[in-house]
């Protein structure tokens, strides 16, 4: 917000793209209470937009009547046309691609970029994904936040567990369960959403409101039941993972994820971080199947820290680069050799060197470089131009 308003005080506009119109709703209503004491104009562009009022921002926006453009994925279509963008910012970063990103940046004339993410990644990961950016890690709470105390269980807990959500709903709080699958198959011994709301609601908890949320249900649908769970309309949501970012509820107190042995630590931390957002103790409860070796040591680590990078770390050693964090969609490099766990050193040293080389040679000419010249040319020979 800071860097928003320093942007348009020096004659600029500026985008901030979120993954969802929840997300993107929130940061407005944030930025609109500080900013436009200050004369400054922020809008909204969502997919949900009528095509009236859409041409209508779209014409602002291009006249520079708009000083900050919030939005989604709607920012990236060819129509939206800024008419002075100095400073891009993505929140959720993981959740757009690399490209997505260039497209948003190129609607100015190179524009500052800030990228966000709460999904802590391996400092090496981060230097693979993000070697372009300067990279800045803020590793603490917001003041009087407190820490979530967080609990793996078994099914023999299940009655304890059921006990304790409800005496957490009669003092007023709200709960998250989160299951790993939408429908039920049968192959996986696996909850699914549309089987548990059922059971709770009614068995269980009927005497709450219970709902539930998945990635299959209309945006609009979505948006609708968090809006109601924001507003306390909704005792319990039960969810898959749609939940996992930017969603700002600070009544809820309880993070229940069943089946979390089928969960990536980095994906259960971020989970954890849906509660913990208001003044109220926060729990975060496991539930796992297994017995495993694997198994407990992850719940061990979820149980023992809640630094998320001490648990990404954890998570690369435990289950290798490729899974992390869906890096296989990212083309990430699967090395022969190196190990993105323990050979950090070697690698931060060669980006140094990477970018030493950018500096004092760009194009490659030097005969030091020769070798290298030719190595890139056969390697991406058909995707740059030298």
């Amino acid at each position: 917000m800071i860097s928003a308003y320093k942007a348009v005080k020096s004659g600029y506009q500026v985008a901030i793209m979120a993954p969802t119109a929840i997300l993107a709703s929130q940061h407005l209503e944030s930025f609109e209470a500080v900013l436009s004491k200050y004369n400054i104009k922020s809008q909204l562009l969502i997919g949900s937009i009528t095509k009236k009022k859409k041409e209508e921002i779209l014409q602002k926006l291009e006249n520079g009547e708009i000083d900050i453009l919030i939005g989604t994925h709607a920012l990236l279509e060819e129509n939206v046309r800024f008419r002075n963008l100095g400073l891009v910012v993505t929140d959720e970063q993981h959740r757009f691609g690399v490209r997505q990103r260039g497209i948003i940046a190129s609607k100015g004339e190179n524009p500052d970029v800030l990228v966000m993410t709460a999904t802590p990644i391996p400092r090496t990961l981060a230097l693979i994904l993000y070697g372009d950016l300067d990279i800045s890690i803020i590793d603490e709470l917001p003041p009087n936040r407190k820490k979530i105390d967080t609990f793996a269980v078994t099914k023999a807990m299940e009655q304890r567990v059921n006990n304790f959500i409800k005496k957490q709903i009669d003092e007023g709080r709200q709960a998250y369960i989160v299951c790993p699958l939408v429908e039920e198959n049968e192959e996986i011994n696996a909850k699914s959403v549309l089987e548990l709301t059922e059971k709770y609601k009614n068995e269980v908890f009927s005497e709450y409101k219970v709902e539930y949320l998945h990635g299959k249900m209309k945006p609009k649908e979505k948006d609708e039941i968090m809006r109601k769970f924001k507003d306390k309309q909704i005792d319990i949501l039960i969810s898959t993972t749609v939940i996992e970012v930017g969603v700002n509820v600070p009544n809820a107190s309880i993070m229940i994820v069943e089946n979390a042995e089928r969960f990536g630590l980095a994906q259960l931390h971020q989970l954890r971080g849906r509660v913990g957002r208001g003044e109220y103790q926060s729990y975060c409860i496991l539930k796992y199947q297994g017995n495993s070796e694997v198994i407990r040591q992850r719940m061990k680590i979820m149980q023992e820290t809640n630094d998320g990078f001490i648990i990404a770390g954890k998570d690369l050693e435990l289950r290798g680069s490729g899974e992390f964090f869906g890096t296989k969609q990212h083309g990430l490099p699967e090395f022969k050799i190196a190990n993105l766990f323990e050979d950090m050193p070697i690698l931060k040293s060669i980006q140094s060197l990477a970018i030493k080389i950018e500096q004092e040679d760009p194009k490659l000419e030097l005969e030091k470089n020769e070798k290298l010249n030719k190595l890139i040319q056969k390697k991406f020979i058909n995707r740059i131009e030298i």
